[in-house]
């Protein structure tokens, strides 16, 4: 579907422009004036002008739509390099952007194209040179106080208009909060595919297209997932699914600056306030330790044993869904597929029988040590060291001998 205004019949009388949701009409010589972009096509416009029938909304054929799809699909020659949306929070970039360039480099290599980041915020300057250090060739800054933060309705409009301007053809988000709320919204006014929640990449190389892996079905298998007929190639990726990127700062790049200070940008919502949480905040995404329990400590009441362990090795705490659904411990501390993804440097799974799910979230650490009483357990398929024993006897052993080589005992 689509809209239009018949402009012999409409006398700029402002009454669209009073109830558009969206503030997509504008009055220009007075005649009404649609910005497809920001319409939804909720038809309220057309209700008001009943009167004077002036705007209506086309409904094409089936071969029509067709027709639409292909022109959306562009020509997909025009379409080349590798973009990273660079995530930003208070002036600081944040750790995923870093893992996105590492991947994306590889991607471009692979293409022999350019790597690019894209960069929205205000007074970013110094962030961009060091988007350039982490391995980006040439940097988009979007710059102006109303970028500071991030709202949907100007971060996608800035982000959009970006891409239809230089046509990347593949275009990277982080799966977080930011990521998942902006993409979508992109995705849907470019007109192109969107993989959520990837955890691989890869390039064909017979069609160069983005071979984008993620858990489907509850977890339970991997589909790689091809936008061979669209373009951009959109993606969010997991956090700590990937290393980041090797900082180097003799690397020189290019920035290309965007003022949009004195443009006024789509905002139908408003940051009030920041409240930040009280307490302590619990980031698994950055311990280099991590001790998580499952089910095999068959008790609430044993889950102490796995603190105190990740207390004197001075890590996390992490737990399966089924004893956070459990109720055992709060959410903040699941690991997998519908909590945390988590890289540290050492994950000891203390009782978890290994779901899928729960592997997605950790498989990446580079130690895992795995204690079940469970020899067929699928844990022990992606552990380093697995230790078969009654998780209630291990842990105090470990607890024992740890105190002792340190002389506590």
């Amino acid at each position: 579907m689509s809209i239009r205004v018949i402009d012999d019949k409409c006398i700029g009388c402002r009454l669209c422009v009073a109830v558009c949701p969206l503030g997509a009409i504008t009055i220009v010589e007075k005649k009404a004036r649609i910005d497809l972009d920001k319409c939804n096509l909720c038809g309220v416009c057309v209700s008001e002008c009943e009167k004077f029938e002036a705007i209506e909304i086309i409904r094409h054929a089936e071969h029509a739509e067709h027709a639409g799809e292909k022109e959306a699909a562009g020509d997909k020659e025009g379409y080349q390099g590798v973009w990273v949306f660079a995530e930003q929070k208070e002036g600081t970039v944040a750790g995923v952007t870093l893992e996105l360039l590492g991947e994306g480099r590889k991607l471009a290599d692979k293409l022999g194209t350019v790597l690019s980041a894209v960069l929205l915020g205000n007074s970013m300057e110094q962030a961009a040179q060091e988007l350039i250090a982490y391995g980006a060739d040439r940097v988009y800054l979007a710059d102006s106080p109303q970028l500071a933060d991030f709202l949907e309705d100007p971060y996608a409009e800035v982000l959009t208009e970006l891409c239809r301007e230089y046509k990347p053809a593949i275009l990277l988000l982080g799966a977080t909060t930011i990521g998942r709320s902006l993409a979508p919204k992109v995705a849907a006014r470019l007109r192109t595919g969107l993989t959520a929640d990837c955890t691989g990449l890869a390039i064909d190389g017979e069609t160069k297209n983005l071979l984008q892996t993620r858990p489907a079905f509850g977890g339970n298998l991997m589909a790689t997932i091809l936008c061979p007929n669209h373009r951009p190639q959109m993606a969010t990726v997991r956090p700590r699914v990937f290393p980041p990127a090797k900082r180097d700062e003799n690397r020189i790049g290019e920035v290309v600056r965007y003022d949009y200070s004195t443009r006024r940008l789509l905002q139908r919502a408003e940051l009030l306030e920041v409240i930040k949480a009280a307490g302590t905040t619990i980031n698994l995404a950055e311990a280099n330790i991590i001790v998580a329990g499952g089910r095999g400590l068959c008790d609430q009441k044993n889950f102490a044993l796995v603190e105190e362990l990740a207390e004197v090795l001075g890590g996390a705490v992490g737990a399966s869904r089924a004893v956070v659904d459990a109720g055992w411990i709060p959410y903040a501390h699941q690991v997998g597929q519908t909590g945390k993804t988590v890289c540290p440097k050492i994950y000891i799974a203390c009782g978890i029988h290994g779901a899928v799910q729960h592997l997605v979230g950790m498989q990446s650490s580079e130690l895992i040590i795995a204690i079940n009483k469970n020899p067929e357990a699928p844990i022990f398929n992606v552990a380093d060291y697995g230790i078969v024993g009654d998780v209630l006897e291990v842990i105090p052993a470990l607890l024992k001998e740890i105190k002792k080589a340190r002389g506590e005992a």
